[in-house]
């Protein structure tokens, strides 16, 4: 991900977080529009979790420049959604659900350069939260397979 991307990146998300709990809003209610089974894994207060969303992508967005140094937390979180019974599909769910909200909440600011600096760094966290739900399934199933 290159420096205007990261830019890019920086300004959509500080057009979008004065409207936070909107957009949170926006996100979950696309996401369980688009794939309802993940609607179970949210067992808490949804105004919370889309609080804890936004400052999510807060940190991510204010460390792009140093990506390195918050990979630790983002598998961390991989391997949390892992326990929750996060499956890999729903990557692709939430992906979606982020890209429309972003379309939404930005209008024509959103722009197709925009969108593909989100892709790009959706796609670097998402697979780093992959790969770490990857390393704490597979002792499980070493252990199930009773090896």
């Amino acid at each position: 991900m290159d420096s205007e991307q990261q830019t890019l990146i920086r300004t959509s998300f500080e057009s979008a977080a004065p409207h936070a709990a909107d957009v949170a809003r926006m996100f979950y209610g696309r996401l369980f529009e688009i794939d309802p089974a993940l609607r179970p894994l949210f067992k808490g207060d949804m105004e919370e979790q889309g609080r804890k969303l936004m400052q999510m992508l807060a940190t991510v967005v204010g460390n792009l420049h140093k990506l390195e140094a918050i990979v630790p937390a983002v598998r961390a979180l991989g391997a949390r959604h892992a326990t929750y019974g996060v499956k890999d599909a729903a990557y692709g769910s939430v992906a979606a659900a982020m890209l429309w909200t972003f379309e939404k909440a930005l209008g024509a600011a959103f722009t197709p350069a925009t969108r593909d600096a989100w892709v790009a760094a959706y796609t670097i966290l998402a697979g780093q939260m992959q790969d770490a739900a990857r390393a704490e399934a597979a002792p499980n199933s070493t252990l199930a397979s009773g090896l």
